[in-house]
């Protein structure tokens, strides 16, 4: 009996959105155990070669700062049944750390990010794509809230990167991203519809997996 193919599921939206909550609830639902999760964010591209002012200023929100040649590398890896190791990315310096984070295959490849669905060759790999949809201002008050908790950056750096990088990359990149969605979640993990569908359909595809493996 051969192996079934995974199912590749990708969660975008804007920063703040809520793809935290929605990956949070797949995961306590299909099973930690049978998913392999892979955040766009660890694939930012390393800067350790720059001086650290220049870090800070780059645009974290334009897609290529991001490596995603590595990052489709791996979920093609994934789907193949290979173990991949994936970076971990230190927000504080803007540098990849020498440590890694090692993947087994699962039945179901988790990607998650808010740029995801700009590069058809990422969303080509993609059986299921959800896209997040929160009000502005919410997703701004969350990332403050998140980058001063957890990045240490202070309110005048964040409302500077805001208006200089990630409102403009989102009107540019990310909300034009959601027209290759194939569901749209207001209100993000707290949509309980939305996300029995989300649920639904996922364990629908990886019941059709296990069936065509036999």
């Amino acid at each position: 009996m051969s192996t079934p193919t995974p199912v590749v599921v990708g969660v975008a939206g804007g920063s703040g959105s809520g793809k935290t909550t929605v990956i949070q609830r797949i995961l306590e639902r299909v099973g930690w155990d049978r998913i392999a999760y892979l955040p766009h964010d660890a694939y930012y591209k390393d800067a350790s070669h720059l001086p650290a002012s220049e870090r800070a200023r780059l645009n974290f929100d334009h897609p290529n700062s991001l490596d995603n040649a590595l990052l489709i590398r791996h979920i093609r890896m994934l789907v193949d049944g290979q173990a991949v190791d994936a970076p971990i990315y230190d927000f504080t310096t803007h540098t990849r750390r020498k440590e890694t984070r090692h993947i087994e295959p699962s039945p179901v490849i988790l990607v998650e990010g808010i740029l995801i669905f700009a590069d058809q060759v990422l969303r080509d790999l993609m059986d299921i794509k959800i896209y997040v949809e929160t009000d502005p201002d919410i997703r701004f008050i969350r990332r403050l809230q998140r980058d001063i908790r957890e990045r240490g950056r202070t309110v005048e750096s964040v409302i500077e990167q805001y208006q200089r990088t990630v409102r403009p990359m989102h009107l540019q990149f990310v909300e034009p991203s959601k027209r290759y969605a194939d569901i749209i979640i207001p209100e993000g993990g707290y949509n309980e519809v939305a996300m029995e569908m989300v649920i639904g359909r996922i364990e629908s595809l990886l019941n059709r997996a296990h069936d065509t493996s036999r």
